[in-house]
């Protein structure tokens, strides 16, 4: 493939699929600016490795996998950063959920729930609430499919009794 039949191969996988990289870069970081580096990143990554695509792959599951493996990545090496703005966060969050209908106070908890979730359980949500099967999210992240759909039920369970714990205070 040419520079150019590259670059263009490149751009026309952003349009189309840039909502992933949106959706695992909120998901792994609350702060906008870290949002825009992850998903800058992201980008790179694809960039670099876009002559190894094979389409054999959807390409959603490619895309999925590297942008997961560099927004795990990103959050490992801030983790720290990301403790320093949690007192923040939450305080602006109190703020905006008064404004805000019951629907939106829900969606806003489930997104700050999953935030909080371990790395792995945090993919699986995201891939979840996307709407992949249980296979796809098998390829995408390198485990088998019962351990998926083991996981996620764990996950959901843990996220229900969380959110019952909330309603019962």
């Amino acid at each position: 493939m040419g520079k150019q039949e590259q670059q263009h191969f490149f751009e026309s996988i952003i349009e189309q699929h840039k909502g992933i990289l949106f959706k695992v870069a909120r998901s792994y970081c609350p702060n906008m600016d870290d949002q825009k580096d992850v998903i800058q990143e992201m980008m790179i990554q694809i960039w670099q490795s876009i002559h190894k695509y094979s389409d054999k792959y959807k390409m959603s599951t490619w895309l999925y996998r590297i942008s997961l493996n560099v927004a795990i990545s990103f959050y490992r090496k801030s983790s720290t950063r990301l403790k320093k703005y949690s007192a923040l966060n939450e305080q602006m969050t109190e703020l905006s959920t008064e404004e805000k209908s019951e629907n939106e106070q829900h969606l806003n908890l489930l997104e700050e729930f999953i935030s909080e979730l371990k790395e792995i359980d945090k993919a699986l949500m995201i891939l979840y609430l996307d709407e992949k099967s249980h296979s796809e999210i098998a390829e995408i992240l390198g485990m088998s499919v019962s351990n998926v759909g083991t996981k996620i039920g764990r996950v959901k369970g843990k996220l229900k009794t969380r959110f019952l714990q909330l309603n019962s205070k």
